[in-house]
């Protein structure tokens, strides 16, 4: 499957999600889900991703108060590991989270920030062990 919107896609993917995970993700594809994984492709990192509109790191913000305010929670660790690619800073997740909590409900967004703490840790401990 080829064409420019699929290919800024999976470039952008790249970009955010890191080629390790993109990898993971190509080779898990099968028949039932190959469409449903170029529609992902093409439509979220190939049309909204790929836009300049917005800056990454504004975009990730968005991204994870969506995430955590729709209770979509499966994707946040996802989410939070791109920041690392995107600029959002621990901070800036906090304050988008913040932003769930007053206008999406407090439970919603303090399990976005537990699973955010958890995932930052093990960021940090692959980080670690990746120096040693």
């Amino acid at each position: 499957m080829s064409n420019d919107r699929y290919d800024q896609g999976m470039v952008t993917r790249r970009a955010v999600l890191g080629d390790a995970h993109v990898d993971r993700a190509e080779a898990a594809k099968t028949d039932m889900d190959q469409a449903f994984q170029a529609l992902i492709t093409e439509g979220a990192w190939g049309t909204v991703w790929s836009s300049d509109a917005i800056a990454p790191r504004e975009r990730s913000m968005l991204t994870l108060a969506l995430l955590a305010a729709l209770g979509n929670f499966e994707e946040i660790p996802m989410h939070i590991r791109a920041t690392a690619r995107t600029g959002a800073s621990k901070n800036d997740v906090l304050e988008a989270f913040q932003h769930v909590a007053i206008y999406a409900g407090v439970p919603r967004a303090n399990h976005a920030l537990k699973l955010a703490k958890q995932t930052y840790a093990e960021m940090e401990a692959d980080a670690a062990a990746d120096k040693a």
